[in-house]
């Protein structure tokens, strides 16, 4: 089988239900934007990470899959024609692991300057690309209905890339640089 099929050469993509629709549509934004994330923490697993958060990271990347999915799904639910949809457990999972990370960390008073390792930059980046994603999932809301549990998990996978970069910073001994506002004069 070949990769490409030259249908979308007029610029236009096809959905799982067979419509076409422009490769600019928020439903395509979105379900990008989540591989272009599923594709940063794959980056972030590239590089040496403990065991345990690797092993989270692949966790998060099936979900992400699933997520694609169904967000490439128009007008029939995912679970109708056989595909596993995102359930409320995998965000208390998300949680779980948040938890157990800020147990571990000094308690956080300030915003923090993003940098000072790959690892931190990385996830940084990865909960900036999550964010994006959210921001294109709620605007598909706006115009068609898409499974609640997704922008939950969304919304909650940030936190867990903030928490995460906090841990590399914490774990390799980096120095996390405080924003602290100027006052006014």
């Amino acid at each position: 089988m070949k990769v490409y099929t030259k249908t979308g050469d007029n610029g236009t993509t096809g959905l799982f239900s067979g419509q076409r629709v422009p490769k600019h549509h928020v439903r395509i934004k979105a379900y990008g934007t989540i591989d272009e994330l599923n594709s940063w923490l794959g980056l972030i697993r590239s590089e040496k990470i403990n065991p345990e958060q690797a092993e989270e990271l692949i966790k998060i990347q099936h979900d992400l899959m699933y997520i694609g999915s169904e967000l490439a799904n128009e007008g029939e639910q995912s679970s109708a024609i056989g595909i596993e949809t995102i359930d409320e457990d995998a965000v208390s999972l998300l949680e779980n692991w948040i938890d157990r990370m800020t147990d571990e960390l000094p308690p956080l008073k300030n915003f923090v300057i993003p940098g000072g390792h790959i690892n931190v930059s990385n996830a940084h980046l990865a909960r900036c690309v999550c964010r994006r994603a959210e921001r294109f999932i709620t605007e598909l809301n706006t115009i068609t209905e898409t499974n609640p549990v997704i922008v939950f998990y969304i919304n909650r996978l940030s936190d867990y890339l903030f928490t995460l970069a906090r841990k590399f910073a914490f774990d390799y001994e980096i120095e996390e640089i405080k924003w602290t506002p100027r006052q006014k004069k």
